[in-house]
């Protein structure tokens, strides 16, 4: 591979991370070729890129990359796999599912909402880790609940309210 050639991968990936925020390093090494096919698929699937990369090539575009990822570079030896995605938490969870029949892809590390999280031990948390929409949806939620209290006793007290007038008037008569 020439200078030229390793160049435009470098640029190439250091544009992918810039264009992402969520980034997990994994090994899929031991996968055979329909597994790997298999991981891929599913990865496309849920909009996630699955990038095999050398380590000195992905190395290199990690520095030249926006963000500060120096800490990623103690995990990057054997084979490395490049996951990036929208979503903070799909690729832990997608990982969970896959290691349900699989043995890999093992965690090394994920950069995540500007956090780094290192080892296959971290899978869990991340998994459980809140995605934007679903943490929209709890403070949509959270604010809804006193709103649809007071309309409660707004219309109950309304009730209460018209049954005590429709006594009076039949008191009346």
């Amino acid at each position: 591979m020439t200078r030229e050639e390793k160049n435009a991968i470098i640029d190439a990936l250091t544009e992918q991370i810039n264009a992402t925020d969520h980034l997990y390093l994994t090994d899929i090494s031991t996968l055979n070729a329909l597994d790997t096919s298999a991981l891929r698929r599913k990865c496309f699937e849920n909009g996630i890129e699955l990038i095999v990369v050398k380590n000195t090539l992905l190395k290199r575009a990690l520095d030249k990359a926006d963000k500060d990822f120096n800490d990623l570079f103690d995990v990057l030896k054997d084979s490395t796999s490049l996951m990036l995605t929208e979503t903070a938490n799909l690729p832990a969870k997608l990982i969970k599912e896959f290691r349900k029949n699989h043995d890999r892809p093992v965690l090394k590390a994920a950069f995540v909402e500007e956090s780094i999280y290192m080892g296959d031990d971290q899978l869990e948390t991340l998994a459980s880790l809140k995605s934007k929409e679903e943490l929209i949806g709890d403070i949509i939620l959270l604010l809804q609940s006193p709103m649809k209290n007071v309309i409660s006793s707004l219309q109950s007290g309304g009730n209460i309210l018209t049954g005590v007038l429709k006594t009076l008037s039949e008191k009346e008569n």
